[in-house]
């Protein structure tokens, strides 16, 4: 399932590749994944850590909460950390957070927390995005390392920024 940025609205709509539906056989994710409103990967921007544009979409959002949650939710969450996937050579965010109600929230405020209270959970997240599309396999900017809480928050400030600059490009109409 995605965004259909390209629509009106913006509905969430079953994928497609070349008048396909997508299909990906890759076992069963780990994680809820999900979009942050409100930002945009700037596909005229070149981002430092991968020396790549943005993907066109708003920011991914890996959610490792305990509740598998419906698509279309709306989840408050807290930032802990980012991943810099490299997707057909576009930089494409995978924000890594956690709903505020989730029994581990008040333990977890970093990628380091996520470690130590889940251990194994980055590796599998940054395994499963990178291998999900096989034969293809996706890379990763920043040496594959997930950055911090902080570098986060920024990366979500900045395309927050972009998103602006395009709704105003446009004159308040909010479909990429």
């Amino acid at each position: 399932m995605e965004i259909a940025t390209g629509e009106p609205f913006n509905p969430i709509k079953q994928d497609t590749k070349n008048g396909k539906l997508r299909e990906y056989g890759w076992g069963e994710m780990m994680f809820n994944y999900g979009a942050m409103p409100q930002t945009w990967e700037d596909p005229s921007h070149t981002t430092e850590g991968t020396g790549c544009i943005g993907d066109n979409d708003p920011i991914d959002v890996v959610e490792i909460g305990t509740k598998q949650w419906r698509t279309g939710s709306v989840v408050q969450v807290k930032i802990l950390g980012v991943l810099a996937l490299i997707d057909d050579n576009e930089t494409d965010w995978k924000v890594i957070c956690i709903n505020v109600e989730d029994h581990y929230a008040p333990m977890i405020n970093d990628v380091a927390d996520i470690e130590a209270h889940m251990p194994g959970c980055i590796t599998a997240i940054h395994d499963w995005l990178r291998d999900y599309k096989l034969p293809q396999v996706n890379k990763y900017g920043y040496e594959g390392k997930c950055m911090g809480r902080d570098f986060a928050e920024a990366t979500v400030a900045e395309t927050h920024e972009f998103w602006k600059l395009l709704i105003e490009q446009r004159g308040g109409q909010a479909t990429v």
